[in-house]
């Protein structure tokens, strides 16, 4: 117990510092990835409710890969896939060499292009849920269609949404230690490191299990506040 603590703490020999530099790496890492999600996920959604064939072809195509292959293999397709073009365009610029991608970078692309896989399906299912007549009753107050999506359309797809988003966004956070797999020093990874210096796994990993699950904590406190702001006016049946 006495080395368990000495290990954690802040100390000569301690980890805790590593280790919570680690767990702000996997927080920022996480958010920007979600954040990128609902970019992606709101312009396939968009393109699914379109009316082009074209379009919804291309988003259904984008939720089936992306929501069907692992994770893991996403993000290696994407680390060492994008290496190896990058590499075949420097070479023909007259590099010499292997030129690998940043791993953050990769990490929130690749964390965006799963979560928004999954976001597509939150925010198509929230539109879908809106009744019709709202579009209608908002042009008929005289509304331009700005001021309708501002105004009547979005806020009540978030009241929809919030909850699914925020279960991709535990999913993202879970996701995130995947990313240890091609190089960055997030949470997951310097767990790894601690437990190999030290010799001690079970520490490492279970100071590692409880800096996620606080993260994961907090975030949810904020989502769920998040959907109680949002369902400010409405009554339940």
């Amino acid at each position: 117990m006495i080395e368990a603590l000495r290990l954690l703490g802040f100390g000569e020999g301690g980890w805790a510092a590593a280790l919570l530099l680690a767990a702000v790496v996997t927080l920022i890492l996480s958010v920007l990835g979600f954040a990128l999600g609902v970019v992606f996920g709101g312009v396939a959604a968009t393109w699914r409710l379109g009316r082009s064939r074209i379009l919804q072809f291309l988003a259904n195509g984008y939720g089936t890969v992306f929501r069907g292959v692992p994770d893991l293999l996403t993000i290696y397709l994407m680390y060492y896939g994008g290496s190896v073009a990058l590499t075949a365009v420097g070479h023909g610029f007259g590099w010499q060499g292997f030129i690998g991608l940043p791993t953050f970078a990769t990490g929130v692309l690749a964390l965006g292009v799963i979560s928004g896989a999954y976001q597509a399906e939150v925010f198509r299912g929230a539109y879908l849920a809106i009744e019709s007549g709202q579009s209608d009753a908002a042009r008929a107050l005289g509304l331009t269609r700005w001021a309708s999506l501002r105004l009547v359309i979005i806020p009540q797809l978030l009241r929809h949404a919030l909850p699914g988003i925020g279960n991709v966004w535990q999913l993202i956070l879970k996701d995130s230690a995947l990313i240890s797999v091609i190089g960055l020093v997030e949470l997951m990874r310097q767990a790894q490191i601690g437990a190999g210096s030290t010799r001690e796994p079970f520490v490492f990993y279970i100071a590692a299990a409880m800096l996620y699950l606080a993260i994961a904590s907090f975030t949810g406190i904020a989502f769920r506040h998040a959907e109680k702001q949002a369902s400010r006016g409405t009554q339940e049946a």
